[in-house]
């Protein structure tokens, strides 16, 4: 008991408390919070211990970080002082070869992959109509109907649209539903992880398992009937496959299809959720925003012509609405890090092998840096350039893994609303 909460250390450690052996402070790490404020199990031990301290998550010790000067050294030092790592129930659920796991050039060989599919030159030529053209779509479908429930709404525009893109997947031609499996899995992806038949945890696990059996048979009948002229992901991942000495595998071309189409949909639909909610319950922002839009009608030859990238690049307002409800909606509630050598730092010691959490709730919602946190109020970025993360912004990551998606989801966005606030209120 006294090893357990005394872990050696050739230095001082950060302040904190370890919990019980083996179990740490798991299961107050994984109570659910129901605020919009910092999770409790960090702001409680921010007022007890201050900015950084240790626990023990899942047999694991652990050193918080909610210090932006750490979290900038820990992005910036990816490589070097530190790595990409998550706990090994979280590689259970994303698959051991998830690019979340992987390092060095086998990292940047992925990310270069992904970008090849949504790149800027990607997304003017191809992404930007067919997002326009979903949005409209799936508008024009709710107006008909009465109620909606607005997250699975959108969640399921967002899922077909991005699985055409990188397996042609069409729910109206499938005979399974793929989207169902993936339900599943983000049921229990933050739960107590208890592998036991009707736990949360065990219906995630099996959610993957179904998800990953469709895929591969996806990828084995595209593989027996290749197409003459490749067009989506799949395609580009044979090609990959084909080559001789490729460092490209089966495993991790699947893992990372699951990878992608979990982050492209969930996280971008939770995002426009509560977007909508923020600018429904403060109509000075909405009509601020629907100013902007209708501006860009004004200044067409032809109103009813199709967005363009340079009428995209020009929503400055539209971007601060975002960048705000990015800050409020903290959607990633911890980004894991393994420290490769001893580091000090502010008189601390951080031992070799712990892992570090950068808490992004505990920098976005910073009285010393956002005045009245809490408050939605797109007009703070004013004037601010965002071209990737900062000390006090990391909604989409940080360092040589902010997030290579970043654009495609705030195209998403911006031309849901753009089609929302001018054709359907």
């Amino acid at each position: 008991m006294y090893r357990w909460r005394n872990p050696k250390c050739n230095g001082k450690l950060p302040p904190g408390s370890m919990g019980l052996p083996l179990l740490g402070e798991t299961l107050q790490f994984f109570a659910p919070n129901t605020s919009s404020d910092i999770p409790p199990f960090v702001k409680e031990r921010m007022k007890r211990y201050g900015p950084i301290f240790r626990t023990s998550l899942v047999g694991r010790p652990v050193i918080v970080s909610t210090d932006p000067d750490l979290n900038y050294i820990i992005f910036q030092q990816e490589g070097h002082l530190f790595q990409s790592w998550y706990p090994d129930t979280f590689t259970e659920i994303f698959g051991r070869q998830n690019v979340g796991s992987l390092h060095g050039f086998m990292y940047k060989y992925l990310k270069n992959m992904v970008l090849n599919l949504f790149g800027p030159e990607s997304l003017k030529e191809k992404l930007l109509p067919e997002v326009e053209l979903a949005a409209h779509r799936n508008l024009q479908q709710w107006s008909s109907q009465d109620t909606i429930d607005l997250k699975e709404a959108t969640a399921r525009m967002i899922f077909n649209l991005t699985a055409r893109k990188l397996i042609s997947y069409d729910p109206e031609k499938s005979s399974e539903n793929l989207r169902e499996n993936f339900f599943a899995f983000i049921q229990g992806l933050i739960s107590f992880p208890l592998d036991i038949p009707g736990t949360a945890y065990h219906k995630c696990l099996q959610g993957r398992k179904k998800a990953m059996k469709m895929l591969k048979k996806m990828l084995d009948e595209r593989r027996a009937m290749p197409k003459k002229h490749p067009k989506d992901f799949f395609d580009y991942v044979l090609e990959e496959l084909k080559k001789e000495g490729t460092i490209l595998t089966q495993e991790i071309a699947l893992d990372l299809m699951f990878v992608l189409l979990f982050a492209s949909y969930e996280t971008t639909s939770l995002a426009l959720t509560l977007g909508i909610k923020l600018l429904t319950d403060n109509p000075q922002v909405l009509k601020a925003l629907t100013e902007e839009h209708e501006a860009i009608l004004r200044r067409r030859k032809n109103v009813d012509s199709r967005l363009t990238w340079a009428e995209y690049k020009s929503m400055k307002f539209t971007f601060q609405v975002i960048n705000e409800t990015a800050r409020l909606a903290n959607i990633v509630p911890g980004i894991f890090r393994k420290a490769l050598r001893e580091i000090k730092f502010k008189g601390y010691t951080i031992p070799a092998g712990w892992a570090v959490m950068v808490c992004p709730p505990a920098v976005h919602l910073n009285p010393a840096k956002y005045e009245d946190p809490l408050a939605f109020n797109p007009w703070r970025w004013e004037g601010l350039e965002l071209n990737g993360a900062s000390r006090h912004f990391m909604a989409f990551g940080g360092g040589m893994r902010f997030c290579v998606g970043t654009e495609f989801t705030k195209v998403q966005i911006a031309v849901f609303l753009h089609c929302l606030v001018t054709r359907f209120r």
